[in-house]
C-alpha cells in the first residue's frame, strides 16, 4: 500500500522491542511505513529488522556506525523522508512509552485540524505519566516549565520525543543548523517550528515508561537542555525566521 506517512524510529540495543513495535504500527487501520535508524546496535537489531524486511516490503533501514546522537538519527530520517517526497513524518520511540494507536492522532491533528507540528503531550490535559519514578515525572514536568519561561512558547511538553511534522515545516527549518544532539533536539525543533510562526497542536497522551531494554537518559542530556535552552534563546534574537 503506497502512503504519504512515515514514522522514523531511532534504535540502539532495541531487540526486545523492535519487531513487536514494527508489528504494531503496521496493524493499525491507517497505514504508515517505517525508517529504522539503527546506530550499530551490537544486541543485533539490524538483524531483526533486516529479516522482517521479508515480510514488509514497507519497512525501510538506515544502518549508521554508531551511536550519533538522538538529533542526528532524526535529521537523517527527516532528509531521507523528504527526498522520498513523505507528507507526514512522525517520531516515535522503539520501548512502547509511545503507544503507536496514537500515531492516528497525530496524523489527524496535521490532516484534518490544521496543525503544522502534532505533538503527543504528556502534560496538556494534567500529569499523564506510567511506571515512572516521582523524580524523574519532577524533572521532567518543570523541565518543560522551564523552557515555556524561557522561550515564551506556550507548549506544555516541551521535551516530547512523540510528534507529527508536515512536510512544510522540515522543508522550511534548516536542518542542518540545528545544534543540540541530545534530548534538547526536541526542544531546539519546537522551538524553531513556533519561531517560524507554524501551528502547533498538542495531543494528549499516556506515556508509559519501557518495561523491555534500557533507558538511554542520563545526567549529561539533561544538563545539555538546561544550558541549551538559554544559548537557544539568545541565538534567536539574531536569526531571521522568514518563510
Amino acid at each position: 500500500m503506497v502512503t504519504n506517512r512515515i514514522v522514523i524510529i531511532p534504535t540502539y540495543n532495541e531487540k526486545e522491542n523492535i519487531e513487536a513495535i514494527v508489528r504494531k504500527v503496521f496493524s493499525l487501520d491507517t497505514a504508515f511505513d517505517i525508517l529504522i535508524i539503527e546506530d550499530n546496535s551490537p544486541d543485533g537489531t539490524a538483524a531483526i529488522v533486516k529479516k522482517l524486511q521479508n515480510e514488509f516490503s514497507q519497512l525501510h533501514i538506515v544502518e549508521r556506525k554508531g551511536k550519533l546522537g538522538l538529533g542526528t538519527a532524526y535529521i537523517t530520517g527527516f532528509k531521507w523522508a523528504l527526498e522520498r517526497k513523505y507528507e507526514y513524518v512522525f517520531e516515535m520511540d522503539a520501548d512502547f512509552s509511545h503507544n503507536p494507536e496514537d500515531l492516528v492522532h497525530l496524523y489527524k491533528a496535521c490532516s484534518e485540524k490544521g496543525g503544522d507540528m502534532a505533538i503527543g503531550s504528556r502534560y496538556v490535559s494534567g500529569v499523564n505519566v506510567v511506571n515512572w519514578p516521582m523524580g524523574r515525572v519532577l524533572m521532567s514536568y518543570f523541565a518543560s516549565r522551564y523552557v515555556r519561561f524561557v522561550t515564551g512558547m506556550k507548549i506544555h511538553d516541551a521535551t516530547a520525543g512523540f510528534k507529527c511534522y508536515t512536510r512544510k515545516v522540515l522543508e522550511t527549518i534548516n536542518l542542518d543548523n540545528i545544534r543540540f544532539k541530545g534530548y534538547a533536539f526536541q526542544i531546539e525543533m519546537k522551538f524553531t517550528t513556533w519561531k517560524y510562526g507554524f501551528n502547533i497542536i498538542e495531543v494528549p497522551i499516556i506515556f508509559t515508561d519501557r518495561t523491555q531494554g534500557t533507558s538511554k537518559m542520563s545526567g549529561g542530556i539533561f544538563n545539555e537542555a538546561v544550558w541549551g535552552v538559554i544559548k537557544m534563546k539568545l541565538r534567536s534574537f539574531f536569526t531571521k525566521y522568514n518563510r
